[in-house]
């Protein structure tokens, strides 16, 4: 323990006379955190937000309740923000730091060859499938939830500049970088699919439906994606949200950022992206128990 750590925990007691069981419950959050640091052989303030992540992420992992850790970092941002305010730190790693959401269970994604699979299995040489094969290219390239998908404009997509903007939740719009393959199967399908489903009609929309060249629904979309996740050999349950799923997973597991994820997800609040931290975790451990050769007796 620093003597910074002393520091806050008698700023706690005197200045903001805090009760002493109360002061002893941080001291024992912050012990924590002296543990993860030297650990890592750096002290705690300087201590950066990934590894502040890190930290939570191993609570959880070692299998502190999520109010337990919740609790715990809660004297975490409380520790850095002291260091802020006395001038011992430039900056607050921990400023916006949460728990990870508590979940029943890891989301369920697709294998790289399951998404191959999917994406092979509409038929291209028909509006109908080039349109199918648009919308699968694009959901796995974007993440994007399956209500941002159906709602897009021709004009939200910019396919030279290789990103689009969605409105999500609480009407927020953000920019979402697609990925030449995708751009590339969108500009085909608005070239040459779309006219001959609209039939010289107009539509707001994007994508449209095969029959009548009204707006493609959410179920609509749902409901032909189970049929090429069957067509594809897939088993399981294959919604849309298991291809998001799918697009964060893969990211994680190549390196991405989770900030980035996030931004890119629409996530409001950084716990809820973590989420894939534990995903990425579980196919680790699994991997490794299947591999190496002393991993089973």
């Amino acid at each position: 323990m620093s003597q910074l750590v002393d520091a806050y925990l008698d700023h706690l007691r005197v200045a903001r006379r805090l009760a002493a069981h109360t002061v002893e419950s941080y001291g024992h959050d912050l012990v924590l955190l002296a543990r993860f640091a030297a650990g890592r052989d750096v002290a705690i303030e300087l201590l950066d937000r990934r590894a502040l992540e890190a930290f939570s992420r191993g609570l959880m992992s070692e299998g502190y309740s999520p109010r337990s850790v919740a609790r715990v970092i809660s004297a975490v941002r409380g520790y850095y923000k002291f260091l802020l305010l006395d001038r011992c730190i430039a900056e607050d790693p921990a400023g916006d730091l949460r728990a990870p959401r508590p979940w029943h269970a890891l989301p369920h994604y697709l294998t790289l060859d399951q998404v191959e699979a999917l994406l092979a299995a509409p038929d291209t040489a028909t509006p109908r499938g080039m349109r199918d094969r648009a919308l699968i290219e694009l959901l796995y390239a974007t993440g994007l939830r399956v209500s941002e998908l159906v709602e897009l404009r021709p004009a939200d997509l910019n396919l030279d500049g290789g990103y689009l903007t969605c409105t999500g939740k609480g009407s927020k719009q953000r920019l979402v970088p697609m990925g030449q393959n995708a751009a590339d199967w969108v500009r085909r399908y608005v070239r040459e699919a779309r006219p001959e489903l609209l039939k010289r009609r107009s539509s707001p929309r994007l994508f449209i439906n095969a029959r009548g060249g009204s707006a493609l629904t959410r179920v609509g979309f749902w409901k032909l994606l189970k049929q090429y996740a069957r067509q594809a050999g897939i088993a399981g349950q294959v919604s849309p949200h298991v291809l998001r799923h799918s697009f964060a997973t893969h990211l994680l597991e190549r390196g991405a950022d989770l900030r980035a994820i996030q931004a890119m997800l629409g996530h409001s609040d950084l716990s809820t992206t973590q989420i894939y931290t534990h995903v990425l975790e579980a196919r680790l451990k699994q991997l490794y128990e299947q591999f190496h050769p002393r991993a089973q007796k």
